[in-house]
C-alpha cells in the first residue's frame, strides 16, 4: 500500500504569518520537516500542500514536491484533503509544517498503525513533559478511553477533577503526525466547516468525532515541540541543537 506524507504550509498564519518559512539554524522550517518525513517515507512521497507561491518555490528548489491548493482552505486538514485529490496513496499521513523535531521514527510508526488499523482515524499523543505547562492553550490536552481511542481534546488542562487528590499525575498531549485514507478526507472535507467544538478549541481532529470517524491515538516519544508563536522559535533552536550533538 502506498504512503505519502503531505505537510500543510500556510502562509497567511494569522499568529504567526509566514511561519512555515521562518529560519531554524538557517534553514526554513518547512525544509526542517520535509526532511524529516523523507527518512521516514522517502523523498520521492514527501509532498508540501500551499497556497503560497513562496513556499512552494522554497520547497521545489530543496528537492521536494509542492502541490497548490487553495487560500480559503479551512484547516491543515482540509488543505491536505484538498491536496489528495492530485495525489494517488492508500494512506496519507499529515505531518504539521510547525513541527521540526518531529521523529521519523513516529511517523512510521503512526502509518504502521493505520495498516493495522484502517478503520481507525491515527494521531499521535505524547506525555507532556516537566517544563511545559499543562495550562497553556497552545498545547491541546489529550483525552482517551482506556483502549487509547479520542474521547476527546481540549486547550483547557484536561482531565479535570473535583478534588486535588485526584488531579491527574499528568497530561497527555496532543503529537501532530495524523494518518487517514481518502474517505476519511473526503468526510471531513465535505462537512465544509469547522464543528461547533472544533470552532471553540480551535482543534482541527474534533471534527471527525462529528462525522463518525473514530480516533485512535498512538503514544509517540515526547520531546516534540512546534513553534506556535514567534516565542517559540529560540527554544525549537536550542532543542535542535540538542538533537544534532547526539546525532553526531
Amino acid at each position: 500500500m502506498k504512503t505519502v506524507v503531505v505537510i500543510p504550509a500556510r502562509f497567511s498564519s494569522s499568529r504567526f504569518p509566514g511561519k512555515p518559512l521562518v529560519n531554524l539554524l538557517d534553514k526554513p522550517m518547512i525544509i526542517w520537516v520535509s526532511e524529516l518525513a523523507a527518512r521516514a517515507v522517502g523523498a520521492a512521497n514527501v509532498y508540501v500542500a500551499t497556497e503560497s507561491q513562496e513556499i512552494a518555490s522554497v520547497v521545489e528548489q530543496a528537492g521536494f514536491q509542492a502541490v497548490m491548493t487553495s487560500a480559503d482552505a479551512i484547516t491543515g486538514t482540509d488543505r491536505l484533503a484538498e491536496a489528495a485529490q492530485w495525489i494517488e496513496a492508500d494512506i496519507y499521513i499529515n505531518v504539521q509544517g510547525d513541527e521540526p523535531l518531529v521523529e521519523p521514527e513516529d511517523i512510521i510508526k503512526v502509518r504502521d498503525a493505520k495498516l493495522e488499523m484502517p478503520n481507525y482515524v491515527i494521531n499521535g499523543f505524547s506525555w507532556i513533559a516537566d517544563d511545559e505547562d499543562p495550562q497553556s492553550v497552545n498545547i491541546p490536552k489529550v483525552i482517551t478511553n482506556e483502549q487509547d481511542e479520542l474521547v476527546y481534546m481540549s486547550r483547557s488542562a484536561l482531565p479535570g477533577f473535583k478534588e486535588a487528590k485526584n488531579a491527574p499525575a499528568r497530561y497527555k498531549k496532543q503529537v501532530c503526525i495524523y494518518a487517514f485514507n481518502r474517505e476519511e478526507l473526503s468526510a471531513f472535507k465535505a462537512f465544509a466547516r469547522k464543528s461547533t467544538l472544533e470552532h471553540s478549541e480551535d482543534i482541527e481532529i474534533l471534527r471527525f468525532l462529528e462525522v463518525g470517524k473514530k480516533v485512535k491515538m498512538i503514544e509517540t516519544r515526547p520531546g516534540s515541540h512546534a513553534v506556535d508563536i514567534p516565542a517559540d522559535v529560540q527554544k525549537v533552536e536550542a532543542l535542535l541543537r540538542e538533537r544534532s550533538n547526539r546525532e553526531r
